[in-house]
């Protein structure tokens, strides 16, 4: 059932998928929904991929006197190759 240790030198695509809003546009739950989603299914689906590396970062709005908050984690996933699924 255990995989075999991957090398990160092994490593040849990385898919960069984001989680949250990370820019001006804020974006809609469905869309948070789908990119949750795709990082499932990369992680999961055959061929597995590795989670290489997580960035987390936030973003503050100002609508004139208000603040907003937007928080975001982007997640970089890499194989050997390119997943045939992956467009």
């Amino acid at each position: 059932m255990s995989r075999e240790p991957f090398h990160l030198h092994e490593i040849r695509f990385i898919k960069r998928i984001v989680v949250g809003s990370d820019n001006a546009a804020i974006k809609t739950e469905a869309e948070i929904a789908e990119a949750m989603d795709l990082l499932n299914r990369c992680l999961n689906d055959t061929p597995k991929g590795y989670l290489v590396g997580v960035d987390k970062g936030f973003n503050v709005l100002y609508f004139g006197e208000n603040q907003l908050v937007t928080q975001y984690t982007t997640y970089h996933v890499g194989w050997a190759r390119k997943p045939l699924w992956l467009s």
